[in-house]
Protein backbone atom coordinates (compact mmCIF):
# COMPACT_ATOMS: atom_id res chain seq x y z
CA UNK A 1 0.00 0.00 0.00
CA UNK A 2 1.31 3.54 -0.95
CA UNK A 3 2.57 6.36 1.08
CA UNK A 4 1.82 9.68 1.37
CA UNK A 5 2.52 12.68 2.41
CA UNK A 6 0.05 14.98 3.50
CA UNK A 7 -0.39 19.06 5.11
CA UNK A 8 -3.52 19.96 7.09
CA UNK A 9 -5.01 22.69 9.41
CA UNK A 10 -6.22 21.05 12.94
CA UNK A 11 -9.23 22.33 14.67
CA UNK A 12 -7.63 24.20 16.48
CA UNK A 13 -5.91 26.23 13.56
CA UNK A 14 -2.34 24.71 13.60
CA UNK A 15 -0.56 23.28 10.28
CA UNK A 16 -0.21 19.48 10.91
CA UNK A 17 1.77 17.57 8.37
CA UNK A 18 3.22 13.97 8.52
CA UNK A 19 2.56 10.53 6.41
CA UNK A 20 0.04 8.25 5.90
CA UNK A 21 -0.28 4.88 4.35
CA UNK A 22 -3.69 4.50 2.26
CA UNK A 23 -5.04 2.98 -0.92
CA UNK A 24 -5.00 6.03 -2.70
CA UNK A 25 -4.99 9.94 -2.51
CA UNK A 26 -9.19 10.41 -1.88
CA UNK A 27 -8.70 8.04 0.91
CA UNK A 28 -6.20 10.33 2.51
CA UNK A 29 -8.24 13.11 2.31
CA UNK A 30 -11.72 11.11 3.77
CA UNK A 31 -9.02 10.19 6.51
CA UNK A 32 -8.47 13.67 7.55
CA UNK A 33 -12.07 14.71 7.17
CA UNK A 34 -12.98 12.70 9.73
CA UNK A 35 -10.29 13.64 11.88
CA UNK A 36 -11.50 17.45 11.74
CA UNK A 37 -9.13 18.57 10.14
CA UNK A 38 -8.45 20.52 6.76
CA UNK A 39 -6.56 19.10 3.95
CA UNK A 40 -4.13 21.92 2.11
CA UNK A 41 -1.75 19.11 0.97
CA UNK A 42 -1.41 15.19 -0.42
CA UNK A 43 0.82 13.37 -2.24
CA UNK A 44 2.32 10.14 -2.92
CA UNK A 45 5.83 10.15 -1.69
CA UNK A 46 8.10 11.18 -4.16
CA UNK A 47 5.48 11.92 -6.72
CA UNK A 48 3.09 14.72 -7.10
CA UNK A 49 -0.32 14.82 -5.80
CA UNK A 50 -2.97 18.01 -5.34
CA UNK A 51 -2.78 21.79 -4.00
CA UNK A 52 -5.23 23.45 -2.48
CA UNK A 53 -4.30 27.39 -3.08
CA UNK A 54 -6.19 29.83 -1.56
CA UNK A 55 -8.21 31.92 -4.28
CA UNK A 56 -6.39 30.11 -6.59
CA UNK A 57 -8.49 29.26 -9.65
CA UNK A 58 -7.99 28.24 -13.53
CA UNK A 59 -5.79 25.12 -13.02
CA UNK A 60 -8.01 23.29 -15.72
CA UNK A 61 -8.81 26.55 -17.61
CA UNK A 62 -11.55 27.34 -15.29
CA UNK A 63 -11.13 31.19 -14.07
CA UNK A 64 -12.74 33.35 -11.77
CA UNK A 65 -15.49 34.31 -13.70
CA UNK A 66 -16.52 30.59 -14.57
CA UNK A 67 -16.42 29.57 -11.05
CA UNK A 68 -18.60 32.82 -9.64
CA UNK A 69 -21.35 31.67 -12.46
CA UNK A 70 -21.50 28.04 -11.69
CA UNK A 71 -21.59 29.59 -7.73
CA UNK A 72 -24.40 31.76 -8.30
CA UNK A 73 -26.55 29.31 -10.70
CA UNK A 74 -26.19 26.62 -8.25
CA UNK A 75 -27.57 29.51 -5.52
CA UNK A 76 -30.43 30.25 -7.33
CA UNK A 77 -31.73 26.75 -8.24
CA UNK A 78 -31.29 25.50 -4.66
CA UNK A 79 -33.17 28.33 -3.45
CA UNK A 80 -35.95 27.64 -5.82
CA UNK A 81 -36.44 24.13 -4.35
CA UNK A 82 -34.71 21.73 -6.64
CA UNK A 83 -32.47 18.85 -5.44
CA UNK A 84 -28.75 19.00 -5.53
CA UNK A 85 -28.44 16.55 -8.20
CA UNK A 86 -31.30 18.00 -10.11
CA UNK A 87 -29.66 21.54 -9.69
CA UNK A 88 -25.61 20.08 -11.13
CA UNK A 89 -28.18 18.01 -14.00
CA UNK A 90 -29.65 21.50 -14.79
CA UNK A 91 -26.53 23.05 -14.64
CA UNK A 92 -25.14 20.79 -16.82
CA UNK A 93 -27.13 21.04 -19.90
CA UNK A 94 -26.97 25.24 -19.82
CA UNK A 95 -23.32 24.93 -19.56
CA UNK A 96 -21.32 25.78 -22.91
CA UNK A 97 -17.70 25.85 -21.67
CA UNK A 98 -16.33 22.35 -22.06
CA UNK A 99 -14.27 22.45 -19.44
CA UNK A 100 -16.73 23.79 -16.83
CA UNK A 101 -18.72 20.59 -18.01
CA UNK A 102 -16.00 18.46 -17.68
CA UNK A 103 -15.93 19.58 -14.07
CA UNK A 104 -20.10 19.91 -13.31
CA UNK A 105 -20.26 16.35 -15.02
CA UNK A 106 -17.11 14.81 -12.44
CA UNK A 107 -19.33 16.83 -9.14
CA UNK A 108 -22.63 15.60 -9.93
CA UNK A 109 -21.01 11.92 -10.34
CA UNK A 110 -19.69 11.89 -6.95
CA UNK A 111 -22.64 13.79 -5.68
CA UNK A 112 -24.78 10.46 -7.44
CA UNK A 113 -22.29 7.83 -5.56
CA UNK A 114 -23.27 9.48 -2.03
CA UNK A 115 -20.74 11.92 -1.78
CA UNK A 116 -20.99 15.82 -0.41
CA UNK A 117 -21.17 18.50 -2.33
CA UNK A 118 -17.52 19.95 -0.61
CA UNK A 119 -15.75 16.56 -1.45
CA UNK A 120 -16.72 16.53 -5.12
CA UNK A 121 -15.87 20.40 -4.91
CA UNK A 122 -12.32 19.49 -3.07
CA UNK A 123 -11.57 16.76 -5.38
CA UNK A 124 -11.39 19.40 -8.46
CA UNK A 125 -7.81 20.09 -7.54
CA UNK A 126 -7.18 23.50 -7.29
CA UNK A 127 -10.13 25.13 -9.18
CA UNK A 128 -12.27 25.90 -5.96
CA UNK A 129 -10.10 27.81 -3.08
CA UNK A 130 -10.14 26.14 0.31
CA UNK A 131 -12.34 29.15 1.63
CA UNK A 132 -15.02 27.99 -0.91
CA UNK A 133 -15.10 24.37 0.06
CA UNK A 134 -14.88 25.09 3.95
CA UNK A 135 -17.97 27.67 3.42
CA UNK A 136 -19.51 24.55 1.55
CA UNK A 137 -18.82 22.15 3.66
CA UNK A 138 -19.74 24.69 6.70
CA UNK A 139 -23.42 25.19 4.98
CA UNK A 140 -23.69 21.20 4.30
CA UNK A 141 -23.76 20.50 7.88
CA UNK A 142 -26.07 23.60 8.83
CA UNK A 143 -28.39 22.72 6.49
CA UNK A 144 -28.20 26.12 4.40
CA UNK A 145 -26.09 25.23 1.25
CA UNK A 146 -28.27 27.61 -0.65
CA UNK A 147 -27.48 30.77 1.90
CA UNK A 148 -23.86 29.58 1.79
CA UNK A 149 -23.47 29.93 -1.76
CA UNK A 150 -25.50 32.93 -1.82
CA UNK A 151 -22.88 34.17 1.04
CA UNK A 152 -20.05 32.80 -1.35
CA UNK A 153 -21.68 34.49 -4.72
CA UNK A 154 -21.41 38.25 -2.68
CA UNK A 155 -18.19 37.39 -1.83
CA UNK A 156 -16.70 36.80 -5.19
CA UNK A 157 -18.42 39.41 -6.56
CA UNK A 158 -17.08 42.23 -4.21
CA UNK A 159 -13.51 41.08 -4.23
CA UNK A 160 -13.90 40.88 -7.61
CA UNK A 161 -15.15 44.37 -7.79
CA UNK A 162 -11.84 45.49 -5.32
CA UNK A 163 -9.77 43.56 -7.69
CA UNK A 164 -11.15 45.28 -10.72
CA UNK A 165 -11.66 48.80 -9.23
CA UNK A 166 -8.04 48.95 -8.45
CA UNK A 167 -6.77 47.58 -11.89
CA UNK A 168 -9.20 50.15 -13.57
CA UNK A 169 -7.76 53.13 -11.56
CA UNK A 170 -4.13 52.05 -12.48
CA UNK A 171 -5.02 51.72 -16.14
CA UNK A 172 -4.81 55.57 -17.02
CA UNK A 173 -1.81 56.30 -14.55
CA UNK A 174 0.18 53.58 -16.73
CA UNK A 175 -0.89 54.34 -20.03
CA UNK A 176 0.45 58.12 -19.31
CA UNK A 177 3.49 57.27 -18.07
CA UNK A 178 3.61 55.23 -21.41
CA UNK A 179 3.31 57.82 -23.50
CA UNK A 180 5.48 60.46 -22.00
CA UNK A 181 8.16 57.78 -21.52
CA UNK A 182 7.62 57.39 -25.33
CA UNK A 183 7.52 60.83 -26.34
CA UNK A 184 10.70 61.54 -24.65
CA UNK A 185 12.54 58.46 -26.08
CA UNK A 186 11.05 60.02 -29.72
CA UNK A 187 12.51 63.60 -29.10
CA UNK A 188 15.61 62.23 -28.08
CA UNK A 189 16.35 59.12 -30.13
CA UNK A 190 14.78 60.69 -33.31
CA UNK A 191 14.35 64.14 -33.16
CA UNK A 192 17.01 65.95 -31.79
CA UNK A 193 19.98 63.71 -33.26
CA UNK A 194 18.55 65.46 -36.41
CA UNK A 195 20.08 68.91 -35.62
CA UNK A 196 22.98 67.42 -34.77
CA UNK A 197 25.06 67.59 -38.20
CA UNK A 198 23.38 70.78 -38.47
CA UNK A 199 25.57 72.17 -34.96
CA UNK A 200 29.12 70.18 -35.97
CA UNK A 201 28.85 72.17 -39.20
CA UNK A 202 28.68 75.36 -38.04
CA UNK A 203 30.66 74.72 -35.07
CA UNK A 204 30.95 76.97 -31.94
CA UNK A 205 30.57 76.05 -28.65
CA UNK A 206 27.07 74.48 -27.59
CA UNK A 207 25.20 75.30 -24.44
CA UNK A 208 25.60 73.36 -21.29
CA UNK A 209 22.25 72.18 -21.12
CA UNK A 210 22.63 71.40 -25.35
CA UNK A 211 25.65 68.84 -24.49
CA UNK A 212 23.51 67.37 -21.88
CA UNK A 213 20.29 66.44 -24.16
CA UNK A 214 22.36 65.36 -26.72
CA UNK A 215 24.45 63.01 -24.69
CA UNK A 216 20.89 61.58 -23.27
CA UNK A 217 19.94 60.67 -26.50
CA UNK A 218 23.11 59.66 -27.89
CA UNK A 219 22.97 57.29 -25.26
CA UNK A 220 19.49 56.01 -25.60
CA UNK A 221 20.34 55.71 -29.70
CA UNK A 222 23.53 53.81 -29.53
CA UNK A 223 23.38 51.52 -26.23
CA UNK A 224 19.60 51.21 -26.01
CA UNK A 225 20.43 47.71 -26.13
CA UNK A 226 22.55 48.18 -22.70
CA UNK A 227 19.41 50.12 -21.30
CA UNK A 228 17.04 46.89 -22.37
CA UNK A 229 19.32 44.15 -20.84
CA UNK A 230 19.74 46.05 -17.42
CA UNK A 231 16.17 46.40 -16.81
CA UNK A 232 15.72 42.41 -17.38
CA UNK A 233 18.33 42.00 -15.04
CA UNK A 234 17.31 44.28 -12.58
CA UNK A 235 13.11 42.70 -12.95
CA UNK A 236 14.74 39.18 -12.59
CA UNK A 237 17.33 40.08 -9.10
CA UNK A 238 13.87 41.98 -7.95
CA UNK A 239 12.07 38.81 -8.52
CA UNK A 240 14.76 36.89 -7.08
CA UNK A 241 14.89 38.97 -3.90
CA UNK A 242 10.98 38.34 -3.24
CA UNK A 243 11.19 34.94 -3.71
CA UNK A 244 13.68 34.68 -0.68
CA UNK A 245 11.41 35.09 2.62
CA UNK A 246 13.21 37.01 4.41
CA UNK A 247 14.20 39.46 2.57
CA UNK A 248 10.72 39.31 1.13
CA UNK A 249 9.62 39.92 4.15
CA UNK A 250 12.11 42.97 5.14
CA UNK A 251 10.64 44.56 1.68
CA UNK A 252 7.32 44.22 2.77
CA UNK A 253 8.04 45.85 6.16
CA UNK A 254 9.04 48.84 4.59
CA UNK A 255 6.30 49.05 1.94
CA UNK A 256 4.05 49.28 4.82
CA UNK A 257 6.34 52.28 6.33
CA UNK A 258 6.44 53.90 2.97
CA UNK A 259 4.54 57.50 3.17
CA UNK A 260 1.76 56.81 1.10
CA UNK A 261 1.88 53.52 -0.25
CA UNK A 262 2.08 52.01 3.14
CA UNK A 263 -1.37 53.21 4.51
CA UNK A 264 -2.99 52.11 0.97
CA UNK A 265 -1.50 48.54 1.14
CA UNK A 266 -2.73 47.90 4.71
CA UNK A 267 -6.20 49.34 4.25
CA UNK A 268 -6.62 47.01 0.86
CA UNK A 269 -4.88 43.76 3.00
CA UNK A 270 -7.17 44.51 5.78
CA UNK A 271 -10.36 44.87 3.15
CA UNK A 272 -9.42 41.32 1.70
CA UNK A 273 -8.58 39.51 4.87
CA UNK A 274 -11.88 40.90 7.04
CA UNK A 275 -14.45 40.34 4.38
CA UNK A 276 -12.85 36.45 3.90
CA UNK A 277 -12.84 36.09 7.96
CA UNK A 278 -16.05 37.63 8.33
CA UNK A 279 -17.39 35.13 5.49
CA UNK A 280 -15.67 31.85 7.23
CA UNK A 281 -17.37 33.09 10.44
CA UNK A 282 -20.65 33.82 9.24
CA UNK A 283 -21.01 30.38 7.77
CA UNK A 284 -20.09 28.38 10.84
CA UNK A 285 -16.41 28.04 10.78
CA UNK A 286 -14.35 27.52 13.87
CA UNK A 287 -12.58 31.14 14.73
CA UNK A 288 -8.82 29.20 14.56
CA UNK A 289 -10.17 27.14 11.30
CA UNK A 290 -10.67 30.84 10.01
CA UNK A 291 -8.18 32.84 11.11
CA UNK A 292 -5.49 29.76 9.32
CA UNK A 293 -7.67 30.27 6.38
CA UNK A 294 -8.26 34.14 5.81
CA UNK A 295 -4.35 34.88 6.54
CA UNK A 296 -3.67 33.22 3.22
CA UNK A 297 -5.86 36.12 1.13
CA UNK A 298 -2.98 38.60 2.45
CA UNK A 299 0.03 39.22 0.04
CA UNK A 300 1.71 41.19 2.58
CA UNK A 301 3.98 38.89 4.40
CA UNK A 302 4.50 40.47 6.68
CA UNK A 303 0.60 41.46 7.74
CA UNK A 304 0.37 37.77 6.97
CA UNK A 305 2.99 37.07 10.15
CA UNK A 306 1.15 39.47 11.94
CA UNK A 307 -1.63 37.58 11.57
CA UNK A 308 -0.28 33.94 12.23
CA UNK A 309 1.38 35.63 15.71
CA UNK A 310 -2.00 36.62 16.89
CA UNK A 311 -3.76 33.56 16.10
CA UNK A 312 -1.00 31.96 18.40
CA UNK A 313 -2.19 34.17 20.61
CA UNK A 314 -6.01 33.66 20.31
CA UNK A 315 -5.60 30.15 20.56
CA UNK A 316 -4.69 30.84 24.63
CA UNK A 317 -7.81 32.83 24.93
CA UNK A 318 -6.78 36.83 23.78
CA UNK A 319 -8.52 38.78 21.65
CA UNK A 320 -8.57 39.34 17.69
CA UNK A 321 -8.22 43.08 17.94
CA UNK A 322 -5.85 43.27 20.78
CA UNK A 323 -3.24 40.62 19.93
CA UNK A 324 -3.41 42.15 15.72
CA UNK A 325 -3.02 45.47 17.34
CA UNK A 326 0.70 44.33 18.87
CA UNK A 327 1.97 44.33 15.39
CA UNK A 328 0.46 48.21 15.06
CA UNK A 329 0.34 47.57 11.29
CA UNK A 330 -3.30 46.64 11.38
CA UNK A 331 -5.47 50.48 10.75
CA UNK A 332 -6.55 51.54 14.33
CA UNK A 333 -10.13 51.73 12.84
CA UNK A 334 -10.08 48.23 11.71
CA UNK A 335 -8.88 47.17 15.18
CA UNK A 336 -11.80 49.36 16.65
CA UNK A 337 -14.80 48.14 14.67
CA UNK A 338 -13.14 44.28 15.35
CA UNK A 339 -12.97 45.14 18.99
CA UNK A 340 -16.64 46.43 19.47
CA UNK A 341 -17.91 43.03 17.73
CA UNK A 342 -16.01 41.19 20.04
CA UNK A 343 -17.68 42.47 22.73
CA UNK A 344 -20.86 42.75 21.22
CA UNK A 345 -20.69 39.01 20.28
CA UNK A 346 -21.53 40.25 16.73
CA UNK A 347 -17.47 39.39 15.58
CA UNK A 348 -18.65 37.90 11.81
CA UNK A 349 -21.16 40.71 11.19
CA UNK A 350 -18.72 43.37 12.42
CA UNK A 351 -15.96 42.24 9.93
CA UNK A 352 -17.81 42.88 6.73
CA UNK A 353 -18.47 45.89 8.47
CA UNK A 354 -15.13 46.63 8.47
CA UNK A 355 -14.53 44.81 4.96
CA UNK A 356 -16.97 47.70 3.54
CA UNK A 357 -15.83 50.29 5.17
CA UNK A 358 -12.20 50.02 3.94
CA UNK A 359 -13.34 48.61 0.32
CA UNK A 360 -14.59 52.81 -0.03
CA UNK A 361 -11.71 53.70 1.66
CA UNK A 362 -9.37 52.16 -0.32
CA UNK A 363 -11.65 53.84 -3.96
CA UNK A 364 -11.72 56.85 -2.22
CA UNK A 365 -7.67 57.28 -1.76
CA UNK A 366 -6.94 55.66 -5.33
CA UNK A 367 -9.23 58.28 -6.49
CA UNK A 368 -7.22 60.92 -4.56
CA UNK A 369 -3.75 59.89 -5.65
CA UNK A 370 -4.27 59.88 -9.07
CA UNK A 371 -6.32 63.30 -8.50
CA UNK A 372 -2.92 64.58 -7.72
CA UNK A 373 -0.87 62.06 -9.71
CA UNK A 374 -2.00 62.68 -13.46
CA UNK A 375 -1.35 66.69 -13.45
CA UNK A 376 1.86 65.70 -12.08
CA UNK A 377 2.74 63.80 -14.77
CA UNK A 378 1.51 65.60 -17.23
CA UNK A 379 3.31 68.62 -15.65
CA UNK A 380 6.54 66.47 -15.46
CA UNK A 381 5.89 65.76 -19.21
CA UNK A 382 5.59 69.53 -20.22
CA UNK A 383 8.95 70.38 -18.47
CA UNK A 384 10.89 68.03 -19.64
CA UNK A 385 9.56 68.15 -23.29
CA UNK A 386 9.95 72.28 -22.63
CA UNK A 387 13.95 71.52 -21.74
CA UNK A 388 14.66 69.46 -24.66
CA UNK A 389 13.08 72.15 -26.92
CA UNK A 390 14.69 75.16 -24.96
CA UNK A 391 17.97 73.27 -25.57
CA UNK A 392 17.86 73.26 -29.08
CA UNK A 393 16.64 76.99 -29.80
CA UNK A 394 19.22 78.08 -27.09
CA UNK A 395 22.16 76.27 -29.26
CA UNK A 396 20.32 77.74 -32.81
CA UNK A 397 20.73 81.57 -30.77
CA UNK A 398 24.46 80.64 -29.75
CA UNK A 399 25.58 80.25 -33.09
CA UNK A 400 23.49 82.74 -34.70
CA UNK A 401 25.85 84.77 -32.44
CA UNK A 402 28.63 83.03 -33.32
CA UNK A 403 27.62 83.80 -37.16
CA UNK A 404 26.44 87.03 -36.84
Amino acid sequence: MPIFEYKAVSPTGETVQGTMEAGSMDRVISRLQEAGNIPLQAQEAGKGGFSLAMLRSGRRGIGSREVGEFTQQLATLLGAGLPLDRSLQVLLELTENDRLKRMVTDVRERVREGGSLSDALEAQHGIFSRLYINMVRAGEIGGTLDQTLDRLTDYLDRSKDLKDSVISAMIYPVLLILLAAGSLILLLVYVIPQFTPIFDELGGDLPLITKMVLAVGGVLQNFWWGLVGLTVIAYFLFRSMLADPPRRLSFDTRLLAARWVGPLVAKLETARFSRTLGTLLVNGVPLLSAMSIARNVITNTRLREDVVEASREVKTGGGVARNLASGERFPRLALQMISVGEETGRLDSMLLKVADTFDRDVRNTIDRLLSVFTPVVTLLLAVMIGTIVLSVLLAILSINELVG
